[in-house]
This record gives structure tokens, C-alpha cells and sequence, in this order.
């Protein structure tokens, strides 16, 4: 009984959400400037951005917000089950929410895949010599700003990972939440730039 007194007087709620609100923060300041940095080249790029967009597949990129707003719902699901006490039913809702990440990745790696076998990525020859300075940027951003988001998908599903595994030992349980809490928060973070994402990539008008 001593021992379990002595692990609880460690756990820190709060301190582990503050902490994660924090980061969080600073990642909304990091896309934030890319965001802004996207805004200005758009503005003095309007043709060619839209040019460039053309050329992105709009179904994928809908498919992988529908796969992400249902995830970010399964994912708060799991939070609200471990909650009432319900394990087994956390535990699938979190591999739900993991296996949608990884099609989420899946997806993406065939989009960038296409782009590639067309010489559309950074530094080609295709790129440097056949379009415009315009779509250079676009393509440049996108690359960059999905690729950090995607970055982003790898390490949720690292915390989603390690929270199940938590869950299963019944080391993170009502009492102690704040793990799965916490991923649930990044979660809707990496949702929250993908809402953004979307649009600004994909449906150019």
C-alpha cells in the first residue's frame, strides 16, 4: 500500500497538461508561420498556385480528412471509456485510432509516390527546368508543410502507441489518465493542421 501511495505522489495531472498545452502552443506558432509564409506566396503567385494544385489528387486528400476527423473521434472515445471503467473497449477505440493513422500514412505515401514518378519533388530536373518559379513554391510547400505534418502523424502514433501498452500493463487507468488525455490533445492538434492543410493544398480556387 506504501508503494502505490509513494507512485501516486508523483503523478501530476495537471503539471503533464500544462505541458502539453505548451507544446502544443509552440506548434500552432511553427504552422502558424508557415501558414503565413504559404499566404504571402499565394498572394503573389495566384495563377501558378492554382496551376500547381490542379495537379494534386483532391479524393486522397478528402479521404485522409474524413479518416482523421473519424479518428480524432475514436481517439476522444477512448478517453471517455477508460473513464467508465471500460477497458477492453478503450483498448480497441485506441488500435482503431492507431490502424486509421497508419492508413492515413499509406495513403500519403502513394500520393507522394505518384508525385515522384512524375519528377514532381524538390530539387528535380522536371521541377528546375519545366515549371514556373510559382509552382516551384507550391510544390515546395507542400512538400515541406505535409511532410512536417506527416512527421507529426509518426509521432502520435508513437504516444498512442506507448499509452496502450500502458493501458493493457493497467498502469494508465481512470485514476491516471493524463497519458491517454494527453494523446488525445496531440491527436486533435495533428486533425486541427490537417483541417487546415486541406483546403489550402487542395481545394485552390
Amino acid at each position: 500500500m506504501s508503494q502505490v501511495i509513494h507512485h501516486d505522489a508523483h503523478y501530476d495531472p495537471e503539471g503533464s497538461k500544462i505541458g502539453m498545452w505548451l507544446f502544443i502552443f509552440t506548434e500552432l506558432l511553427l504552422f502558424g508561420g508557415l501558414f503565413i509564409v504559404y499566404a504571402v506566396y499565394r498572394y503573389l503567385n495566384p495563377e501558378a498556385f492554382e496551376m500547381a494544385a490542379e495537379e494534386l489528387n483532391v479524393t486522397i486528400g478528402a479521404v485522409n480528412t474524413i479518416i482523421l476527423l473519424v479518428s480524432s473521434m475514436t481517439i476522444a472515445m477512448s478517453t471517455t471509456a477508460l473513464q467508465k471503467k471500460q477497458k477492453g473497449t478503450t483498448v480497441v477505440l485506441l488500435e482503431i485510432t492507431f490502424m486509421l493513422a497508419l492508413i492515413f500514412l499509406i495513403n500519403k505515401y502513394f500520393e507522394w509516390g505518384i508525385k515522384f514518378e512524375h519528377g514532381i519533388f524538390p530539387g528535380s530536373e522536371y521541377m528546375t527546368s519545366e515549371l514556373s518559379q510559382g509552382e516551384i513554391l507550391f510544390y515546395g510547400l507542400y512538400f515541406v508543410m505535409t511532410g512536417l505534418h506527416a512527421l507529426h502523424i509518426v509521432v502520435g502514433m508513437v504516444i498512442m502507441g506507448v499509452a496502450l501498452h500502458r493501458i493493457q500493463k493497467g498502469t494508465v487507468h481512470p485514476e491516471r489518465a493524463s497519458l491517454l488525455e494527453n494523446a488525445g490533445l496531440y491527436w486533435h492538434l495533428v486533425d486541427l493542421i490537417w483541417i487546415f492543410l486541406f483546403p489550402l493544398f487542395y481545394l485552390i480556387s
